[in-house]
């Protein structure tokens, strides 16, 4: 059974799942689930069997191990439970004190600068909350600044040719989609010059090339 991910080619939390399968090699069959067409086609009763929470990636995949299948959503469950089954290249370090670091860093990126810019999140601040459209990309400035010059400053003591030394970690996953991002929104990044050194290097690896948003099926629509 080939592993089945839904996702959307903009999604942060898609693109972390897109990189860490590409890393280890695992072919999958990508289905796209359109955020905004339709009013979400994360909305149909069709996805929420899938994921109630409506949200994107699902990742559906056959444990030989266990012998059943798996509907598994949030991108750090299926990335740790890929790198549980899949333990190459080790994306989590095995060493307690360089995965605590690992994790540290990624959980900078995905709980505490991905939410605050999520897709719903801004929808909400326009339609629910009445902030003017023009003032999103200000929103999305602000929390972008605050998490990535403290980001920096963590690098600073420990990065290497990647966010944690010289091998590519979770750490890295995380970072990629909120500085594409970033870019989408014109944040500027030269204050970080450590964290752009670090994506510099990511961005000329063929798999963060073959996870890029653009590069998928559903970019662009």
């Amino acid at each position: 059974m080939t592993p089945k991910l839904y996702g959307y080619w903009r999604s942060s939390a898609s693109y972390r799942v897109r990189l860490a399968l590409a890393l280890k090699g695992i072919a999958y069959e990508y289905v796209p689930v359109h955020l905004l067409r339709d009013g979400g086609e994360q909305k149909s009763v069709a996805y929420q069997a899938l994921n109630p929470a409506q949200l994107v990636p699902t990742l559906e995949i056959f444990d030989a191990e266990a012998e059943l299948p798996l509907k598994l959503n949030q991108s750090l469950a299926i990335i740790e439970y890929l790198d549980a089954r899949f333990p190459e290249p080790k994306l989590i370090p095995s060493d307690p004190v360089q995965a605590a670091v690992v994790r540290m860093l990624a959980l900078d990126m995905a709980a505490d600068l991905q939410p605050v810019t999520n897709l719903r999140i801004l929808q909400a601040l326009t339609e629910t909350f009445g902030l003017p459209e023009s003032a999103k990309g200000e929103w999305i400035q602000l929390w972008v600044a605050r998490t990535f010059a403290a980001f920096e400053k963590r690098l600073l003591d420990t990065a290497g040719t990647y966010c944690v030394g010289d091998s590519v970690t979770l750490a890295d996953i995380c970072l990629m989609p909120q500085v594409y991002n970033a870019q989408r929104f014109k944040v500027d990044l030269t204050p970080y010059p450590t964290l752009l050194r670090v994506v510099e290097n990511l961005q000329a690896l063929p798999e963060f090339h073959a996870a890029a948003p653009e590069q998928q099926s559903d970019a662009n629509t």
